[in-house]
């Protein structure tokens, strides 16, 4: 290289370069691989990261963290990457797995290398196993130190569910699992120390707060916490389980603990906790976050008011559908008068929610997957999690308060690669909530008439108002009106009294005399009472104006008074 040349670039000068004509032509844009042979690692062993990110894009995985483990594409890969026991590959292929899905490539490594991750994966995309498989391997072999793993539900439907899946996969490990579903059971059990003989505890926020504080139930050696379902657990007031959660963050102490979080929902709140509480945490979104599964055909039907929903359910009826389908109302009252509606068609038809004993809400369950019923009303306690395999139909017959409602709701058809149909009723009153929910319609791939795009929810919203100004005007025109009655009655009541005290009216022949006595002395030799009151009458009585005779109105007082002591009585 000249010295002319090696100045100019001491200097920071840049020489320009003779483009070839190949790099002048524009690049043609990066097309997403959908072969999945060219996704096969063999083929592209020198640039492992590159098929990592090829393998996120086409199954629709986006991952956030830092040192992310790479993806499970076989189940065989268990054994061989992490020593897992043949009994547990078989417990696998025995419930019916046979490839890994999506949110189980990501999460299943992450926790087996011990990393605390939160995962957003649709309703039955097997969010469950991809948890269960990681600690059974984890814990290996039972050990007598108590439980070392707690898997937290909203609902104790689920928890049994949750239990029954963790069974099946367990079989053969020698690992003891426990629900904790009756307190007065799991009083007895714990109070006798017999903890120490079980490995994972399944339960309800509210079930586990209790036993601590009754008990001397110890979680100082959990090892692994696992909050399913965290989108509801970590909301406040009546429906979520904040504060329970908090006791038992506070109980767990050990120094090992790892947390995972699973919801299908994605909640801000829960996103910001993670981020500052959690170590290193990795993050899994599974295709778009809230948004509902692609398997199921989702379609709103307006229906007027809330008298056409009943009409409209029975018309879907009559005219056949493919049967189970479950029904869902906003509260037990409105489902319970659903299924008495229903039970006078001669359907197979049972309601479900918080109303029901728990044994009726077990033997409801079981019917229902062995198609016993046929249509079964359900509240928002069968909204989330539990697993109806089969279901054909879900009807949303109240329309569902958020968006993650919905999509909860609709997750209980096409699960686990099947397809279903949902179907939403909507009146007047809940359009302004629309768009949220066709938001979510659309992001699923499915079709939303032109006319619901085009609401004007504003307006709506502003006529919404003044019906219910209106309303609200009319409430108090009433009110005042019964004020006025009221005051009206007491009015009456008053006078009535005053009556009783002052005694009967003075003879108008009497008042019309023109004898020189005074009506009041006169009226008090005849033992009547003049104008004044009399209580001030009853005063004088004993100076100036003294009564030789008991005063009339006296005894009806004594009455009058005692009818009041009866009546406050």
């Amino acid at each position: 290289m000249s010295s002319s040349i090696l100045s100019q670039l001491c200097m920071g000068i840049s020489l320009k370069r003779k483009v070839p004509e190949s790099e002048s032509q524009p690049r043609k844009p990066v097309e997403v691989c959908t072969n999945t042979k060219e996704l096969d690692p063999r083929r592209l062993k020198a640039k492992p990261e590159k098929v990592q990110n090829r393998l996120r894009t086409h199954y629709g995985i986006g991952v956030w963290g830092d040192d992310i483990p790479a993806l499970l594409t076989e189940f065989a890969e268990l054994r061989t990457r992490y020593g897992c026991s043949k009994q547990l590959l078989d417990n696998v292929a025995a419930c019916g797995y046979d490839r890994p899905t999506s949110v189980q490539m990501a999460i299943i490594p992450a926790m087996l290398e011990r990393r605390e991750v939160l995962a957003c994966a649709p309703t039955g995309s097997g969010k469950t196993a991809s948890f269960l498989i990681p600690l059974i391997h984890l814990l290996r072999e039972p050990s007598t130190e108590g439980f070392r793993a707690i898997i937290v539900c909203p609902t104790r439907e689920l928890a049994k569910q949750t239990y029954s899946e963790a069974m099946r996969l367990a079989e053969g490990s020698g690992l003891r699992i426990y629900v904790l579903s009756k307190t007065s059971n799991a009083q007895r059990r714990f109070s006798s120390k017999m903890y120490a003989s079980l490995d994972i505890m399944v339960t309800t926020p509210n079930r586990l707060v209790w036993i601590l504080r009754e008990t001397d139930l110890s979680l100082a050696r959990i090892q692994y916490l696992v909050i399913d379902e965290s989108d509801r657990l970590f909301e406040t007031g009546k429906t979520g389980f904040r504060d329970q959660l908090e006791k038992i963050y506070a109980a767990c102490i050990s120094g090992q603990l790892r947390r995972a979080f699973f919801s299908a929902t994605a909640s801000k709140d829960l996103d910001r906790w993670c981020r500052l509480h959690l170590d290193s945490p990795i993050a899994v979104a599974i295709g778009a976050k809230n948004s509902a599964t692609k398997q199921v055909d989702q379609k709103l039907v307006f229906v007027g008011n809330d008298n056409g929903k009943l009409f409209e359910l029975r018309q879907i009826i009559r005219s056949g559908v493919k049967l189970p389908v479950l029904v869902f109302t906003e509260t037990k009252t409105a489902a319970q008068q659903l299924y008495e509606h229903l039970a006078l068609d001669g359907l197979s038809v049972d309601v479900l929610h918080a109303g029901r004993t728990p044994s009726d809400r077990d033997r409801i369950i079981d019917n229902f997957r062995l198609g016993k019923i046929w249509v079964l009303v359900c509240s928002e306690l069968a909204g989330r999690g539990i697993d109806f395999k089969g279901v054909e139909l879900v009807i949303n017959y109240d329309f569902p308060q958020t968006t993650a409602a919905y999509i909860h709701r609709v997750g209980r058809t096409g699960r686990a690669g099947c397809t279903g149909r949902a179907l939403t009723f909507f009146t007047e009153y809940d359009a302004p909530k629309l768009r949220e929910i066709i938001q979510v319609v659309r992001k699923a791939g499915c079709e939303v008439p032109e006319y619901m795009l085009k609401l004007n929810t504003k307006r709506l919203k502003n006529k919404l108002k003044v019906k219910r100004e209106k309303r609200q005007k009319m409430k108090k025109k009433t009110s005042e009106k019964n004020l006025d009655e009221k005051f009206a009655e007491k009015k009456r009541q008053n006078r009535k009294l005053k009556r009783l005290q002052t005694g009967p009216k003075k003879d108008r022949a009497l008042e019309s005399s023109t004898d020189n006595v005074s009506a009041s002395n006169r009226n008090c030799e005849q033992g009547k009472p003049s104008k004044k009151s009399f209580q001030e009458w009853k005063t004088k009585a004993g100076g100036e104006y003294k009564c030789t005779q008991k005063h009339p109105g006296q005894k009806q007082e004594s009455l009058f008074l005692d009818r009041i002591a009866q009546s406050n009585e």
